[in-house]
This record gives structure tokens, sequence and C-alpha cells, in this order.
């Protein structure tokens, strides 16, 4: 009891905020690529990396990011990709990085809408070479759900551990918890940390994450809310995907459990899965990434050819393919 009696003091102390949530406003201009930003339809501005390849590119990618972390997370991935070919870009998503209103949470609505607008706009720019849409944990439940009205643009999607971990698949004390942090206390920004959860066997990648002053360390209640809905929407998308997708996941992911993972990958009518068994969450980023990356690359040229690591041949869901987009 004593300890129940904590936790509610604990929740009831930040009480006095409301939840805060940014989404996108009315549309005031069409979207459009700068330099360093894509301007999205009302006005707001989300920082844009790009990777290019030295010599010939032979596809693109667009890389959407997870939860707290921002564009830079695909730095390095983009400089293994070059090497085949890939050009890479990546945007801070809102609430994220340097996009607007950092540590709040847009909504999934808007989240998806940025996505298809940004795979508009940069696959205007290369016309005739094959454009995906690669997805790292919450970027893999945005892309989902783009996926299931693709922009004309849009010839695949790649979805690296996406957070399809839905209430439906949470056991009740977490849904309980969340619904009283939520009506309580949505301003309370725990930081995680107790939870003994690893998302890569990559150590000195993940000092780097924590000295990084724009990877968001304490996450607001509301925000976790938010996530939660997004990741139910993601839960019921995938059936409804319209084009090719590359689904990937790790043996050693903490975060994203297992059950709904190959779950949602199933019900994905044109599909091939890859199961790595010394894969983390971070799948990009761990110490094999580079294994990773040259499945991913290899797909990208050619979505019907086995994946060079043989990791495809290891997942419990098999390769379907379906003439569905559109």
């Amino acid at each position: 009891m004593r300890r129940i009696l904590a936790l509610l003091l604990v929740l009831l102390l930040p009480a006095c905020a409301a939840p805060m949530t940014h989404p996108a406003g009315p549309d005031t201009q069409p979207p459009q690529v700068l330099a360093d930003h894509l301007v999205m339809a009302d006005g707001v501005r989300l920082p844009l990396k790009t990777w290019r390849p030295a010599g010939e590119i032979r596809a693109v990618v667009l890389a959407l990011h997870g939860m707290n972390d921002y564009s830079q997370f695909f730095a390095e991935p983009a400089a293994h990709l070059a090497r085949h070919g890939i050009l890479s870009y990546a945007y801070d998503q809102r609430g994220f990085g340097q996009g607007p209103h950092p540590r709040f949470w847009s909504s999934t609505d808007t989240m998806v809408a940025d996505a298809r607008a940004a795979t508009d706009l940069l696959a205007s720019r290369h016309p005739g070479l094959p454009f995906y849409v690669f997805g790292e944990s919450m970027g893999g439940a945005v892309a989902m759900l783009a996926a299931t009205e693709p922009p004309a643009g849009m010839d695949g999607i790649i979805l690296a551990a996406p957070a399809v971990w839905g209430r439906s698949a949470m056991p009740w004390w977490q849904r309980l918890s969340l619904w009283l942090a939520y009506n309580v206390a949505p301003g309370w920004s725990p930081s995680g940390q107790g939870l003994n959860i690893r998302p890569s066997d990559n150590v000195e990648m993940l000092r780097k994450l924590g000295a990084d002053p724009l990877v968001i360390k304490r996450t607001r209640i509301d925000a976790v809310k938010g996530v939660v809905d997004l990741m139910d929407q993601a839960e019921a998308a995938p059936a409804a995907i319209r084009v090719p997708t590359l689904f990937l996941y790790g043996a050693h992911d903490e975060i994203i459990p297992s059950a709904p993972t190959w779950q949602a990958a199933g019900a994905i009518p044109s599909r091939r899965a890859a199961f790595y068994a010394n894969g983390w969450h971070m799948l990009v980023r761990d110490l094999q990434a580079k294994v990773v990356l040259d499945d991913m690359a290899a797909w990208m040229v050619d979505n019907d050819a086995d994946l060079p690591s043989g990791a495809d041949k290891q997942a419990p869901v098999k390769p379907e393919v379906c003439s569905c987009k559109r």
C-alpha cells in the first residue's frame, strides 16, 4: 500500500499541466524542398539531411527516425549505403531533433501526412529511380501508415523493428499505468533509467546518443500516449499496405516484442521478412549493421532476389508477392 501511495504522489505532484500536442496547422502553401529543409503545407520547416554516393545513383531512400531520435541517426547507415550507390535522405519529424516543438507530440495524422509529402517532394527529384521509405521503430509505424495510401513516388518500404506494439498486445497493468499517468500528469517526463532495456550491442554508439543534446532523454507522458496511439494504428495497418515491404527484426530486440512483430509481418500482402540472430532493436546501428545494410541495398535494387545474408531464410514469415500498389 505504501508503494502505491508513493506512486500516486509521484503522479499527482506535477498534475498542474494539461496534455499538450502540436498537430499541423491549416495549409498555407504548397510543400517544397529547400537545401536543408522540407517545408510542409502549413509552413513548418523540417530539417533535412542528404547523403549522396560518389558515383551513379541506383536507388533513393528516405529514412524516418525512431522515438526521441532525429535525422542524424542515419548518418553512418547512409555512408555505407552510398557505397552501394544509394542516395539517402532523412528529416527531423515534428517534436524531435531541431524540428518544431521539441519533446511535444504532433499527431499520428500529421506525421503520416508529413511522410507522404516528403516522399512526393523528394521522389520527384529523382524520376526513373526506385524510391523507398525506411522506418526504424516509431518511424517504421509512420512508414506503414503512409504506405496504406502510398504516394506516387513510393516504390516500397523498409521496416526495421517497426513500432507495432499496440494496446491490444500490452498487459493490462501497462495500459492502466499509461491511462493514469496521462490523465493525472501528462507533462511528467520520466527518464526511463532503471528499466534495464538495452536497445543495441553497439555501446560506443549508445554513448554518443547519450551525449547528444538533440536526442531526447526524458519523454513526456502525453508523448508516450501519442506513440502508443500511433502503434495502435500501425498494428492494424499491415493488411492495407500497398507497396512491396522489407521487414527486418533482430533476435535480441528488447523494445518491440516478437509476437506482434511477426503477426504484423505476416499480414503484409507483398513482403520479404528477415530475422537476424545477432540483431538488436537498432538494427542499422548495431555491431552487425553492415549485414543488415547490405541486405537493404540488395533488396532496393531487386525486390525479388534472396538477401545476401540469408536472413530471409531464417524468418518465420515467408516471402509473398502481389501487385497491390494502388
